[in-house]
């Protein structure tokens, strides 16, 4: 089933809505807590590391790890509920006939 023109647009917007904000937290941990607020986040320790010097070396990383985690169950869900899902259809199958 082919999604209206209207279903189609709500869906790209819900999507790059999901996509900007995850950029937005992305670009927070990695720029924000790792360059600019890293000289205040040094007085905090985190295993025996200055806060600030982990998140630019680890936990920019981990936090980018946990979004690429994240955005794939919220676009499948996304999918789901604009009805676009890989399941949804199983005439559509990844492998040709044979």
């Amino acid at each position: 089933m082919k999604p209206s023109p209207a279903g189609a647009r709500a869906y790209w917007r819900a999507h790059l809505r999901l996509l900007g904000v995850l950029l937005a937290i992305w670009f927070f941990c990695s720029f924000g807590l790792g360059i600019l607020l890293a000289d205040w986040l040094d007085q905090f320790r985190l295993f025996g590391f200055k806060l600030g010097f982990w998140f630019s070396q680890q936990g920019s990383i981990y936090c980018f790890v946990l979004l690429i985690f994240y955005y794939v169950y919220a676009a499948n869900r996304l999918d789901r509920r604009h009805g676009v899902d890989e399941d949804a259809d199983p005439a559509i199958t990844d492998t040709p006939e044979q």
